[in-house]
């Protein structure tokens, strides 16, 4: 498969959408629901919707892999955010129902210091050299994920710098029907964006690992690409993720050719995630890991050590894959 575009930053919905004054699904004590309407938005329609290529919308938290210390690194989502006071200002302004866009940031001075190591996210807009805050007030960025780091550790429990090695989830490149856990070269995944699953991130809505024997993979950005789906209109997507099996996902992402990122989300069309049998807990999986030179150099405790021992198994699904420990 091809590679597909980044998430470097906040995805526009499909649809123009409205706010109704009513609590979320998506987040606690958030009392309004962002909602789609049946309009197809501006940016969709100028990235040429039609004819971009629709991924799974894949629910974990977002990783990049660049270089760092000269060697290809993965790095954690950080976004820097504003000081209390200028989160104050930023919130009454919003309520005074303004544009965010025409609020005034001072970065030098309206945010919280990042750590050293810390990059701003590509693509997003800079004026006079400083990133400029998105309509959040939040500017997208990116810390280096250090082997010992605790904020960090089921982001470095998937990755393994002595030989340079992450652990990727994505379809058998020989049957699409098929899942594999492979070991693959940071090398390979160089300026890539992918998403971090598993055990203890966002509630674990696939299932993996438990709270004993915690489970982590990365999964490329639009490495699942969905096939069949139905024309763009809104009674049509929503019939299609309440009635079919594809459709049990978390949303949709469509990779546009100028680069463009637009998604859907369930909580869009008002439909509620988690759920309880996802898509992706519907395929076979096989564990490929090729890692017989490595294999007596891991520490016995860590991810890549327990899938080598389960290495060319095949399993009904991911939520049946278990360590014997």
């Amino acid at each position: 498969m091809k590679r597909l575009g980044s998430v470097q930053r906040k995805m526009p919905c499909v649809f123009v959408t409205e706010v109704k004054e009513e609590p979320s699904a998506k987040r606690e004590h958030q009392p309004f629901k962002v909602l789609a309407t049946e309009t197809i938005s501006h940016k969709a329609l100028d990235a040429d919707i039609y004819s971009a290529i629709p991924t799974e919308k894949v629910d974990g938290t977002c990783c990049y892999v660049t270089t760092y210390k000269d060697q290809p690194y993965l790095w954690a989502r950080l976004d820097r955010k504003p000081n209390k006071q200028a989160e104050k200002r930023f919130k009454n302004f919003l309520h005074s129902k303004e544009n965010p866009k025409e609020f005034f940031w001072n970065v030098e001075e309206d945010f919280k210091p990042a750590p050293e190591c810390w990059i701003p996210a590509k693509e997003i807009e800079q004026i006079n050299g400083n990133p400029v805050p998105d309509e959040n007030g939040h500017i997208p960025g990116w810390v280096p994920v250090e082997k010992n780091n605790k904020q960090y550790c089921w982001h470095s429990s998937v990755v393994n710098y002595e030989f340079e090695i992450a652990l990727v989830l994505k379809h058998h490149p020989d049957d699409s029907g098929l899942l594999e856990i492979s070991a693959v070269p940071l090398s390979d995944l160089l300026e890539q964006t992918l998403e971090l699953i598993g055990t203890n991130i966002n509630g674990n809505p696939y299932g993996l690992g438990s709270k004993k024997h915690p489970l982590h993979l990365l999964i490329p950005h639009g490495a699942f690409q969905v096939r069949n789906l139905p024309s763009l209109k809104h009674n049509d997507l929503l019939s299609w993720f309440e009635g079919c099996k594809e459709g049990k996902i978390e949303g949709i992402v469509w990779h546009c050719s100028n680069g463009c990122l637009i998604k859907v989300h369930r909580h869009h069309l008002g439909l509620c995630w988690p759920i309880p049998d996802t898509y992706m807990n519907s395929k076979p999986v096989i564990i490929n890991m090729n890692l017989n030179k490595c294999d007596s150099a891991f520490d016995i405790k860590c991810l890549f050590n327990h899938f080598s021992k389960l290495d060319n198994q095949k399993f009904a699904r991911l939520k049946d894959i278990i360590f014997d420990v």
